[in-house]
């Protein structure tokens, strides 16, 4: 029986899956095929099923299947988590009210924090103490007495206000989890269907505030979550499929469906990071190294640097942080990823001063941009790549639709009259400003952090990706784009390159000197038993896995940390030497200077993957005949309006039907069924084996 590799990816308009046979005889891919649905929120299961069914895919022949969603982001945003009560140690129940000082707009005398996600009254504490070296101060009393009210009132008071989740988060657990442990197990035996989390499953790193909050939003959307997994997973079942099932991370690897269910958190940005780690896993095999990961999606656009061939991970991710908000924090692993409201959806729209914006209000899946002709009236970004003729009217999401163009003229017509503009120009004003915000994007993720954008390829994907590519290079002096093939559910197909990853972090403060040498032996190896042992649980052979290593290191007295890869099992004397003279160096990168202080180390890293099988991927016929096969491609020329570079009469292409090799200068539009690449005048294109876009915009590198 042939076997199928699917993957989907669950966006705010559409529902992503691209699937491919395996060849039994080369391992060879065959037949990468990608289907778009439409999201169905809030029953996100059903647009995978609806993808699958499109697909004509019987799930009996899944080998494989791999998911991403937006669902756990979703609930946060949207406030549609489960009821969560809190327990923390005795005196320390307003953690989460006091959270940290930093607050975005210093100077606004009326700020406040944002809202804890446990109101007071269901934040409770117990009896107990751990020291940060894991040495019991006081023993975990469950019990009533005059200083506590005991672990059963406390069950009783949140029975009675309807807690559907119960977050566990003790002084210093990172050190020593075996108070949370008993406490679990105690609210077990006595509530077996409360859904219960500790801080210690999640994350085993100091900092009260961020882990209390990173174990309350895991309790939070972890009844949602594992519902919607398992609805996911029963639907799947009842067409026949017994295939691995796996769930996008937001590290930039999968896990166990199993996993995600305990520790839903950890996926809460599952889809941009595939994405990401999709274009890495695209550079190497070109040989591009350094690479700007650039998707545009039909609600945000997000944007991830990659250096040097490694993704950037942070374990400081933040939720919700604006200009006026501080947003919420989240201790676990995330793909460093900018993302900023600007999509294919997103709305334009007229302030009460008359100044033109563009998102983040997005039209969504429903109604939708007005060209859906389903009743909507703003207009949107790909309003306006319709209006000015880069995207086909008769060629609109590949056919399936018909834009409405006159419901479309009138929308800007209606955008413009207050500003005075007519429809063209209210469209190329909405295609301005959305270039400026994604340009903005990107120059956090480069220039902000001290990288030359001209070192580096721009990766566009996405619905978008490659409608407004080729203009953000030329702004930024990018010299080349790569339109990935099958750009439109590129995420998806991230996933079938990503192995299985899980991530360890263990705070370890201690003075970075050679007497610390063997303490950091031990504990780096007992990390990696760890990992041996959870991933033989689930079948995984020791073979399989490969570990990466860092150590978080940081000058005595700073408050933050700089990571230094160590990728040896055990340290030496000569090695804490090397470690040392490697964080000086990655320190004055990061901030221009080095100190001639003392180091010490706060905590361990440890990066687990256990290798899957990957396709080797079929590369694209050749032509003997270059110009007779452009021809082939051709489709009717037609004006289209490229903004300061004037209106054009342009080639179109079908790039279902370019050969490898082919090359052609722009103006130029090529046309898929997912997404369009506009191709300004005097850029060059060029196709490589596999079916890749490389556009050269005649920027010199750095």
């Amino acid at each position: 029986m042939t076997q199928i590799r699917a993957a989907s990816d669950v966006g705010g308009t559409f529902t992503d899956l691209v699937y491919y046979e395996i060849d039994d005889r080369t391992g060879e891919a065959r037949h990468i095929t990608e289907v778009k649905a439409h999201t169905t929120p809030p029953n996100f299961q059903q647009g995978v099923m609806d993808a699958l069914d499109k697909a004509g895919i019987d799930a009996r022949q899944m080998a494989f299947f791999a998911h991403g969603s937006t669902v756990v982001i979703n609930t946060l945003t949207e406030r549609k988590g489960a009821a969560v009560g809190l327990i923390t140690t005795q005196g320390f129940r307003d953690v989460l009210e006091i959270a940290r000082g930093n607050r975005p707009d210093f100077f606004n005398l009326l700020y406040e924090k944002p809202a804890p996600f446990v109101p007071r009254h269901l934040r409770r504490e117990v009896a107990e103490r751990m020291t940060y070296k894991g040495e019991v101060a006081q023993p975990l009393a469950l019990d009533a007495s005059e200083d506590s009210e005991g672990l059963d009132a406390i069950l009783d008071h949140f029975r009675a206000e309807g807690v559907e989740a119960i977050a566990i988060c003790l002084l210093h657990a990172y050190a020593n989890p075996a108070h949370e442990q008993a406490l679990a197990q105690a609210i077990a035996a006595r509530w077996p269907e409360v859904a219960v989390v500790a801080s210690h499953q999640i994350c085993r790193e100091w900092r009260e505030y961020e882990r209390t909050n990173t174990a309350v939003l895991n309790a939070y959307v972890q009844p949602r979550a594992s519902a919607y997994l398992t609805q996911l997973q029963d639907a799947l079942t009842t067409k026949g499929f017994d295939g691995a099932f796996y769930v996008m991370q937001s590290n930039g690897g999968i896990d166990t469906v199993e996993a995600a269910r305990r520790t839903p958190i950890t996926i809460v940005e599952s889809g941009p990071a595939s994405g990401v780690l999709g274009a890495a896993a695209l550079g190497e095999l070109l040989g591009v190294r350094n690479l700007i990961a650039f998707d545009i999606g039909g609600t945000t656009a997000k944007c991830s640097l990659v250096d040097d061939g490694q993704v950037s991970l942070t374990s400081q991710y933040m939720i919700e942080r604006d200009d006026r908000s501080a947003g919420y924090p989240i201790m676990t692993p995330v793909v460093d990823i900018v993302e900023i409201g600007n999509g294919g959806g997103s709305i334009g729209w007229i302030d009460d001063f008359g100044k033109l914006h563009v998102g983040p209000q997005s039209a969504g899946a429903d109604p939708g941009p007005v060209a859906y002709g389903r009743g909507g009236r703003d207009a949107t970004t790909t309003d306006a790549n319709l209006m000015l003729g880069r995207v086909n009217p008769d060629y609109f999401i590949g056919g399936e639709v018909k834009a409405d163009m006159a419901a479309v003229e009138a929308a800007f017509a209606r955008l413009g009259q207050p500003l005075g503009l007519d429809a063209v120009q209210a469209a190329r004003g909405v295609i301005r400003i959305a270039n400026h915000n994604m340009a903005n994007a990107l120059k956090l993720v480069s220039i902000n952090r001290g990288y030359d954008p001209r070192d580096f390829a721009l990766v566009a994907f996405g619905g978008g990706g490659g409608m407004h590519a080729a203009a953000l290079a030329e702004e930024l002096n990018i010299p080349s784009v790569i339109v990935p093939a099958k750009a439109s559910v590129f995420s998806a197909w991230g996933m079938l390159m990503s192995d299985l990853r899980r991530d360890y972090v263990q705070t370890h403060a201690v003075a970075m000197d050679a007497h610390a040498a063997d303490g950091i032996t031990d504990a780096l190896g007992a990390l990696r038993d760890q990992a041996l042992a959870a991933y033989a649980d689930e079948g995984v052979k020791p073979g399989r896995v490969r570990f990466d290593q860092a150590l978080e290191l940081r000058y005595v007295g700073q408050a933050h940390t700089v990571k230094v890869a160590f990728d040896h099992d055990r340290l030496t004397a000569d090695d804490i030497d090397r470690v040392l003279a490697d964080f000086h160096t990655a320190y004055e990168k990061t901030y221009t200077y080095a100190l001639d202080n003392p180091v010490e180390l706060v905590s361990l890293n440890l990066t687990a993957f256990a290798a899957i099988d990957k396709p080797t991927l079929p590369k694209l016929a050749t032509t003997d005949d270059p110009a007779g096969a452009l021809n082939a491609a051709r489709k009717p020329d037609r004006r289209v309006d490229f903004d300061a570079q004037g209106v054009h009469q342009t080639a179109i292409y079908d790039r279902d039907r370019l050969p490898a090799g082919t090359t052609f200068t722009g103006p130029a539009i090529v046309e898929e069924a997912g997404t369009t690449t506009v191709v300004l005048p005097g850029q060059r294109v060029r196709v490589d084996d596999y079916g890749n876009l490389h556009i050269e915009t005649g920027k010199a590198t750095a």
